[in-house]
């Protein structure tokens, strides 16, 4: 259904008081889901959003759309049932680190792997923040925490690189504090046809605060944080001095101007999964003789049927083959015994 009236981010805006707590990273994603989804020519009655249990569930009680905040984990599995009944519908997921990697695991892997067309944003914070502050599935690792007081023991997840473990079409991180980037990023999960996964590095100030203030200050960004795009190198630093360039399947930081040039760079592939998977794991190991900045764009999309499709063709084949059917039948099966 085409949109005939302009909407504006204040249509999806509620009367609702937004409850989470002064400075949270959750304020700029709702900003900013808020402005885009207004460009995006859907009428809100064919909106919307799913959640789960914890800070970030709170999101469909702040949208103007239809939505639910389901239970715990399995966000995923309600949003998979409304999309497989209502496929014309734009459905879009909003869970958090401890939902989706926890309690929720089993879901989300299986959602990326079956495609169904539907937006997950995950609001990584890397803290249980609803429950007051314990580690997470994506802690690191000796992070101390009011249920780890000596620390982690735990060797924490990646969530981008789980998803394309798990054979996700579309995976994307950005942050809170970055809008621009933020936005756009939003912009390409929904426009993908597919299971779209954007991991949004989120501040909890609470209990968790400045756990991405060097990607997100500015006297850091430049050195640590790196923003890939489609078909150019890999660049970045102050005055774009630095650069990434494969040593056969190694990364390697160099300097430009230094023996090295852009065009001796790592180009970066939205197609080549073997390179997105490097990519989503340069993440700093205090045992390498490397350091190198956290990636942040889209690392991987891919055109693969989505499950909701398959499924009307094989209903609607079904039909033409062999008619609406018997109920009954159906249950009763191929094989019936008489009690006598």
């Amino acid at each position: 259904m085409e949109q005939t009236n302009v909407l504006t981010p204040k249509d999806f805006a509620t009367d609702q008081e937004v409850r989470w707590c002064p400075g949270c990273g959750d304020y700029s994603i709702l900003k900013q889901v808020q402005t885009v989804l207004p460009t995006l020519n859907i009428p809100r009655e064919n909106i919307v959003i799913v959640s789960g249990i914890g800070c970030s569930s709170r999101f469909p009680y702040y949208m103007n759309t239809y939505g639910m905040h389901s239970i715990h984990g399995r966000a995923t599995a309600i949003a998979s049932g409304l999309k497989a009944a209502r496929p014309e519908l734009s459905v879009w997921i909003v869970t958090g680190d401890g939902d989706s990697m926890s309690i929720g695991g089993n879901h989300l892997i299986h959602i990326l792997r079956r495609n169904f067309n539907v937006q997950i944003m995950l609001f990584n914070n890397q803290i249980y923040g609803l429950t007051k502050g314990q580690y997470s599935p994506t802690s690191e690792e000796k992070k101390i925490t009011k249920s780890t007081p000596f620390g982690s023991i735990d060797h924490p997840f990646n969530p981008s690189a789980l998803a394309l473990g798990s054979d996700a079409t579309f995976v994307a991180r950005s942050m809170d504090r970055d809008v621009k980037h933020l936005q756009e990023m939003i912009r390409r999960s929904e426009a993908h046809h597919g299971t779209s996964l954007l991991e949004i590095y989120q501040n909890c100030n609470i209990f968790n605060d400045g756990a991405f203030e060097i990607f997100t200050e500015k006297s850091t960004k430049a050195e640590e944080a790196l923003f890939v795009e489609h078909g150019k190198p890999m660049v970045f630093g102050a005055n774009r001095s630095k650069g990434i360039r494969m040593d056969g399947f190694t990364p390697e930081v160099v300097t430009i101007g230094e023996g090295y040039s852009e065009s001796d760079l790592w180009v970066h592939d939205e197609k080549d999964l073997n390179k997105a998977q490097i990519l989503t794991r340069l993440f700093d190991n205090p045992t390498s003789e490397h350091h190198y900045p956290r990636p942040f764009g889209v690392f991987y999309t891919h055109d693969r049927p989505c499950y909701e499709d398959k499924l009307y063709e094989q209903i609607n084949f079904t039909i033409e083959k062999k008619g609406i059917g018997d109920l009954d039948k159906l249950i009763a099966g191929n094989e019936t015994w008489t009690v006598i």
